[in-house]
């Protein structure tokens, strides 16, 4: 008599091998048997007509502070998230040194767009080090598995302190103790180092973040912690200003500690084929035995732009600026006015605004042929008629009075600024890096950019469009959209124990009706502590999500289950 039986459906299993028929029988939290047909379960679900598949792995999200007080992390476990790491891009709130709580704070707000207001409510700061940062973590009920990362931006500041903020360069000393603090975050339970050397990444004042400068010294100083451990990888978000130089560096540190190294790879406007000179240095340095990575994302890296999101396309200008401490509501109203539309149309831009934007969200508000009509569909592929530039040659308008008079009409509409992965207007370059063997899929930026992006749907996205409903190109298989963000993201960062449906695997497990499986369009909501808004996107088609043999997730609705956990890099 098994704990559980999930009968007759199509089993996607994660390895890449064909899909098949057949029962998944699951004892005290793990998968027993696979195939074939089982004998009773005290528990059955009958699973015809859906596929079963591991649960996502994700491993490119930010709840370092949503998972400290919220048990559901979703947007992402409503997409058959079962495990998600954050710590990405250089970002954490630990280790902490209590007068530069604030700081932390303030960065991952500007950062990663989460309100200020609501980290400083939600995040309690029960910690100092990374390791009494987990042991919070693990006290935490939650819905998922949850893993963590150590970020440079704050290790920094906590060795540093003011010299990490005013961008000084590191000492000897400072290296050393940075060292052999991450290899006490490794020691505890971290999957891995994150930094960041980005333009896009900046302070709430405008200026660059307290890693932006950091020299090759101080990087494969800590990243040389690795080689104490079998386990945790080194993360870059990098502008590769030096290019040559930063690949040899990486290539260096992923050959002399032997851990995986990786990097995240967008195509960009400025330098369209950049992308594949990164993938050829990915080959390369694999080819000389060092094990480099490149992650990728699923669709464009794109800004939602709305009178109720973080930006719209009169943002910086002069006359916006008196609308900015509105409510949304208040603000729709005012803009609606006849004489407020001429006098935001007619308005320059403001420099101090300009100024505290990144260059991407800089691109966002400024390339009218980059923005496009983002109606219930949720068209991440959009073709150029949804074009505000096309649009208007089409209807005696100006770009701008098509952006203003559409979003105007409701705090539901937004208009899609694909900011980079979409130069040439579809998603073929997208769909080469994402083949490309020297890739993973990540960048869902799960819990992040909460008022202009919400790319947690990234795993569904994979099912729905990839691998059911393109029409512009190819289409991807089923079986290997799946083993992307299952056994490949869990493999990449040590997570033996789940990812595959094979006997003795965590029972992380999704059933799902493919052909009704569907992306809803985002929307606003004020669910963040001190009632911060953020976006969310919902989802049809998850019959049931389990989480260690438990049921989590039924059509949408939380079962009130919490089996996840903290899991500890090197003890799954």
């Amino acid at each position: 008599m098994h704990d559980t039986v999930i009968r007759g459906g199509t089993i996607v299993d994660g390895s890449g091998d064909a899909s098949y028929t057949g029962d998944l029988t699951i004892d005290e939290g793990r998968i027993s048997a696979v195939g074939g047909k089982a004998g009773p379960g005290r528990r059955e679900i009958d699973a015809d007509g859906l596929l079963v598949t591991p649960g996502w792995v994700d491993v490119h999200t930010h709840y370092d502070g949503q998972a400290t007080w919220d048990p559901i992390l979703a947007p992402s476990s409503w997409h058959g998230v079962t495990t998600t790491l954050f710590g990405n891009c250089g970002v954490g709130f630990a280790p902490v040194r209590q007068e530069h709580r604030r700081e932390l704070i303030d960065l991952m707000e500007a950062i990663e767009e989460i309100p200020g207001t609501a980290l400083e409510e939600g995040v309690t700061y029960d910690w100092e080090s990374f390791p009494e940062f987990l042991d919070a973590l693990e006290r935490q009920p939650r819905t998922i598995d949850v893993g963590a990362q150590l970020g440079h931006l704050p290790l920094r500041v906590y060795v540093m302190g003011e010299r990490a903020i005013n961008l000084e360069p590191a000492t000897a000393e400072d290296i050393a103790q940075m060292k052999t603090l991450t290899a006490e975050a490794l020691a505890a339970g971290a999957f891995g180092f994150t930094t960041s050397r980005t333009n896009s990444h900046k302070t709430l004042s405008g200026g660059f973040v307290p890693s932006r400068y950091s020299e090759v010294d101080e990087m494969m100083g800590i990243g040389s912690a690795l080689t104490q451990f079998d386990h945790g990888a080194f993360g870059i978000n990098t502008e590769f200003e030096d290019e040559a130089g930063e690949l040899a560096w990486l290539t260096d540190l992923a050959l002399q500690t032997g851990r995986p190294t990786w990097f995240l790879i967008t195509q960009n406007i400025s330098d369209p084929d950049r992308w594949k000179r990164l993938i050829a240095s990915i080959h390369a340095a694999r080819a000389s035995g060092a094990p480099v990575s490149g992650q990728v994302a699923c669709r464009p890296v794109g800004v939602l732009l709305g009178i109720g999101a973080t930006l719209t396309p009169f943002s910086a200008r002069e006359a916006f600026q008196e609308l900015r401490g509105l409510s949304s509501e208040d603000r729709l109203a005012r803009m609606r006015d006849p004489a407020v539309r001429e006098r935001i149309l007619n308005s320059p831009d403001s420099d101090d605004a300009m100024d505290r934007l990144s260059p991407s969200r800089v691109r966002a508000i400024t390339r009218w042929d980059r923005m496009y009509t983002f109606g219930p569909d949720a068209d991440y592929e959009p073709a150029d008629e949804r074009c505000v530039v096309t649009i208007a040659a089409n209807s005696n308008r100006t770009a701008e009075e098509v952006a203003y008079d559409y979003l105007v009409e409701g705090l539901d509409r937004f208009l899609y600024c694909p900011v980079s992965n979409y130069v040439d207007g579809n998603l073929e370059t997208t769909r080469e890096m994402f083949l490309d063997p020297g890739t993973l899929s990540g960048l869902s930026d799960g819990g992040a950019h909460v008022g202009s992006v919400v790319d947690a749907s990234m795993p569904t996205y994979l099912l729905t469009h990839w691998a059911r409903d393109r029409t512009r190109g190819p289409k991807l298989p089923l079986e290997l959209v799946v083993k992307a963000q299952t056994s490949e993201t869990a493999d990449f960062f040590g997570l033996s124990d789940r990812g595959r449906l094979a006997p003795g695997q965590r029972a992380d497990i999704n059933l799902i009706d493919h052909d009704g499986l569907r992306i809803h369009a985002p929307h606003l909501v004020h669910d963040l502590p001190a009632g911060g808004k953020r976006l969310v996107q919902g989802v049809d088609g998850y019959v049931a999500t389990l989480v260690a043999g438990e049921t989590t997730f039924e059509n949408g609705e939380h079962t009130g289950a919490l089996p996840g956990r903290l899991v500890r890099a090197g003890r799954t």
